[in-house]
């Protein structure tokens, strides 16, 4: 039978949204972590009313993030993993850069948006200089980026690297090769007030005497020359085609011959609806920058090869979200 369901639940997701959001911003998951699993209890943990607590607990059970028994709350394993504060992968900070006031803004009016093909942000969206959105960003992705970081890592390999990570955020593509290779040497580029972020995460891991700033706009600034890697991790979504060739020109300019450029992005298949994840990705940069796009394999070989490299692949990724990958420098 054909019911509106579907069509009501994303008239509604607003309210999920939310819901997780007052859930860790309350703490909840992980009160309930630390065993404050009755209602009385929880409550009393979150200095809250029973009313309220019950309410919201009860709709994270219906949302999948809670399981409840008799009396009992419990986390279901994803929210155990990635919601509880105490958590070594505790995603919650995340929430605060996708569901930061200017980015639900920019989701207000998609009609809007649609009519004239470019962000009702104006100007360059999200990507303007020194955007406070990205401070967000660098300080609440970090777990959410650490699963392809470490994959990168091993295809940065061993020996001695110069690195450049550009548009590094909260640098932890960059770190995490430094980490796993003592031989390697990030030079990270990002907004100032980016960066000073990215520093504290290069002291925590440790490699701060490899890892030297590069302040300023990546479109901008000059890079250097004589890299054997560049890191272009989430970057190119944000430009169209031919902004994307002239970034790649001046990658290609600071590479060394033989170089390589590493990059992450979503990217979907021929069809663009398929993968969801990458697929759905082109909404976000159509309500955030003028021009941005989820490129194909196929756009990204094309614009490579453009801007002179050699050879384009594609590198298994197992269950990542995201895609990898690694281009030759002629």
């Amino acid at each position: 039978m054909v019911t509106p369901e579907r069509i009501f639940q994303m008239m509604n997701a607003h309210m999920a949204t939310q819901a997780l959001r007052g859930g860790l911003e309350l703490g909840l998951f992980t009160a309930i972590a630390e065993g404050h699993t009755t209602l009385p209890a929880l409550a009393a943990r979150l200095g809250a009313s029973e009313r309220g607590t019950r309410i919201l607990a009860d709709y994270l059970c219906v949302a999948g993030l809670l399981a409840k028994q008799d009396d009992q709350y419990s986390l279901a394993p994803d929210a155990a993993i990635f919601l509880d504060a105490n958590s070594p992968a505790y995603m919650g900070l995340a929430a605060k850069f996708l569901n930061h006031p200017v980015l639900l803004h920019a989701a207000s009016d998609i009609a809007a948006v649609v009519r004239t093909g470019r962000s009702i942000l104006g100007g360059g969206g999200t990507i303007e200089d020194e955007n406070p959105v990205w401070e967000d960003y660098a300080r609440g992705m970090v777990p959410m980026m650490t699963p392809p970081a470490q994959l990168i890592a091993d295809l940065a390999g061993p020996g001695p690297l110069r690195v450049l990570d550009l548009a590094a955020g909260h640098g932890i593509f960059g770190i995490h090769i430094a980490a796993k290779n003592p031989e390697a040497h990030i030079t990270a580029l990002d907004w100032p007030a980016v960066l000073h972020l990215a520093a504290e995460n290069a002291r925590r891991f440790g490699i701060a005497d490899r890892w030297t700033p590069l302040p300023g706009s990546a479109l901008t600034v000059d890079y250097g020359q004589g890299y054997d890697l560049v890191l272009l991790t989430n970057f190119l979504h944000h430009f169209d085609q031919d902004a994307c060739i002239d970034i790649l020109r001046r990658v290609h300019a600071s590479l060394k011959p033989g170089g390589r450029v590493i990059t992450l992005e979503f990217v979907p298949n021929p069809d663009r609806v398929t993968p969801p994840s990458s697929a759905a990705f082109s909404m976000m940069m159509l309500i955030t920058t003028p021009t941005g796009d989820a490129y194909t394999l196929a756009q990204f070989e094309s614009m490579f090869a453009a801007a002179g490299f050699a050879s384009t692949e594609q590198v298994p990724t197992g269950p990542l979200p995201q895609q990898v990958l690694v281009s030759i420098r002629r």
